[in-house]
This record gives C-alpha cells, structure tokens and sequence, in this order.
C-alpha cells in the first residue's frame, strides 16, 4: 500500500489529524482550538481557515512537506442522505455543508479542510520542477474525499415507516466505524462485507445500532434526532406525551428541550457526567442507582439490537459492539449475555476513525473501492 494519507476528523474544539505513510501511521495529533480562539468566529463554518492552518503548521513542525501529501481523507459531514460509501469532495458537497441545510455541526468542516489542503498540495506540486517531481515520487494531483457520512442512507422502506406519516424514521449514525469493523469481521472469516449480515452497536457519547448486510447498511436509528439507545449524552427514545407537555409548559425553550434530548440527556442527566468509567467504579464500590443505570443502558442497546435482528427473520452471522464504551468488560459481557442467543459477538472497542478514514483511503488508492461523486438530487 504505497501511498501518504493525511485523515482529518473535527470536533467542536479539536481537528484530530493522522498521517500514514504506506499503510504505517506515522503518527495522530489532537489540535486543541482554544475557547477564545474559537469565539472569534459566528459559525464554526466560520473556522476553516484557522483550522487549515494550524494542521498544515503543524505538519510543518513534524517535517511534513506539504507536496508529499497524495491523498486528503475526512470525516463526512451532515449532508443530504447518499449512499455509503467514498466520495469525492466538489463544490456541491462544499455548498451543502456551508448551507448546513441537514445541521451545523463542527464534522461538516472535514471535507472543506481535507479539500483546502489537497489545493495547497497542488499548488506546491505545480510550483516544482517536473523532474523533481518525478524523483521525489510524488504525483500529479493530490485529491480529497469523505468516507460513509454518518447520514448515509440505504434504509428498506419499511423500516422508514413510522407511527405518523410526518414522522417517517430517518437515519444518522455511526457509519464510518460501523461499515470498517464489519469489513474487519468480514476479513477475519476470509469473506467480505458482502458476504454477511452483522448487526453493530456503536456505543460511544452517542449510541447507534446499525444492520448490515450485502454490504448496505439496511436500517439504523438517528443517533442525533431523538431515536435509539440510551447512552452517556443522549436520551435515546423517551415517551410521547410527558415531552409533549415539557414542550407546552413554559419552562422550556425549544433548544434547551433539544439539548436536553441531545447534549444534556443520559448519564449527565442522571449523574451529571458522561463518564462511563465513573460510573462503572461507583456502582463496583456499591452505588445501587449507577448499578441500575448501567444495566438499563446495557438493556436499551440489547433491545435495539434483538429488534434488528427481526428485519432479517434472525438470520445474522455476528453481532459486533464498538465504540468506547466498549472497552468496558463489566457492559460488553452484559450485553453479549443478552444478545447472543441471536448470533455471535464480537468485541471491537474504540472509535477507530482516523484508522477507517485511511483504510477506506488506501482501498481507492488500490481501486478495491468505487469512487462517488456527490449531487444533492442524487438520492
């Protein structure tokens, strides 16, 4: 796997980076945006350009030209529901993510740094002498894409029906680590993605449960909207008339309602922190309330995963739980407990996305992967 790879995934105050050179990471960093950096700015949009230049100086400070750069991989963004998959950033996925037409959220600044910085490559590239170019190895172009944004959608229909047809369920989930740990299943069977049909339980500050198979992700929930599992943000489903009334009381605004669904729900609503390990360690020394709430939390995800299975009639090969909660033994062996009269578990912790973004990277360099183009009208 010849080939440099720059991946680049945002936070709200962070712009994680890995470099990988022939499939070896050379090294990741966490770039810190400080508060009062990031109050300059109206919009995170607002940012790219700050956040542009603190990765190329930072590269610049490891001893990383910027022409040896061959590829630039980021994180999707929340943009009209497409199909999984790669695809390469054009004006119109900058346009979406700019418009914020799905949410403004810090990830729709990847693409948009990914694809400034493949221009400055290009820049620097054309700058050079041809031979100089050729002895050094680098190539023509440097290109930028995303890889499987979390609103992919490749939903049956029937599971986008919902209780009121104003309310159909949509999708939004954890797609770049969930399709790569499928994939890494897969391999480890000497099948492909393809070949299985694997349910995933992503479990981190959000939580998402996605099925997968003939490698299309074929129902999900929407991890940022209100639908799924518990988890240490988010408070996943919550009965229909009491939120109603929280809505028409007058206490509430609509954003402290949201934030309070997505943000503000969970353990921090229960406990006040997101913590799992915390929780874990408190209900080891005998706290009866973190004890209920972690095999509640442990039950929201067995449910969510049991109910997938029903869209396949049970036919599953694996089930997979990921993510960082799933580190965690004491929850991991729970929800394997409950879940594995369905199909296998498998144990794949941590969010692995600077390493999916560069394995998806890798596979268009070796044309294992098809390159998509996106348009807005397209799905």
């Amino acid at each position: 796997m010849k080939g440099r790879i720059l991946v680049i995934n945002t936070g709200s105050t962070s712009s994680k980076i890995g470099f990988y050179d022939s499939g070896e990471k050379l090294f990741e960093k966490n770039l810190i945006h400080s508060a009062d950096e990031v109050a300059k700015y109206h919009s995170v949009m607002d940012q790219d350009i700050m956040r542009r230049d603190a990765i190329t100086e930072f590269l610049s400070e490891k001893g990383i030209p910027l022409e040896s750069i061959d590829m630039a991989m980021a994180r999707g963004g929340l943009i009209t529901p497409i199909r999984t998959g790669v695809y390469e950033v054009n004006q119109e996925m900058r346009d979406a993510l700019v418009a914020g037409k799905e949410g403004v959220h810090a990830c729709n600044l990847s693409a948009l740094l990914a694809d400034d910085i493949a221009i400055l490559v290009n820049e620097a590239r054309e700058s050079m002498d041809q031979m100089e170019r050729l002895r050094k190895g680098y190539g023509d172009r440097c290109r930028a894409f995303i890889a499987d944004p979390p609103m992919a959608d490749e939903m049956l229909p029937e599971v986008k029906v919902g209780g009121l047809p104003e309310f159909p369920r949509r999708t939004l989930f954890h797609a770049l680590n969930s399709r790569a740990m499928v994939r890494r299943y897969a391999r480890s069977i000497g099948k492909t993605n393809k070949d299985v049909t694997v349910i995933v339980a992503h479990m981190g500050g959000g939580s998402s449960v996605s099925l997968h198979r003939h490698g299309l992700v074929i129902d999900t929930n929407d991890a940022l909207g209100g639908d799924g599992p518990i988890s240490p943000e988010r408070a996943g489903n919550v009965p229909g008339f009491p939120l109603v009334e929280k809505c028409f009381s007058g206490k509430w605004t609509e954003a402290q309602i949201k934030k309070r669904l997505v943000g503000r729900g969970g353990a921090v609503a229960y406990f006040g922190t997101n913590d799992f390990r915390e929780l874990v360690a408190r209900a080891d020394a005998g706290d009866k309330e973190c004890d209920t709430f972690i095999k509640g939390y442990c039950v929201s995800v067995a449910k969510y995963i049991a109910a997938l299975s029903t869209v396949v009639y049970g036919k599953v090969d694996a089930i997979i739980l990921t993510g960082g909660i799933a580190y965690s033994q004491p929850i991991t062996e729970d929800i394997k407990e409950r879940v594995s009269f369905i199909a296998p578990v498998e144990i794949y912790p941590g969010e692995n996305e600077l390493e999916s973004l560069a394995e998806n990277g890798y596979g268009i360099m070796a044309g294992e992967f098809e390159i998509r183009y996106y348009h807005p009208d397209h799905f």
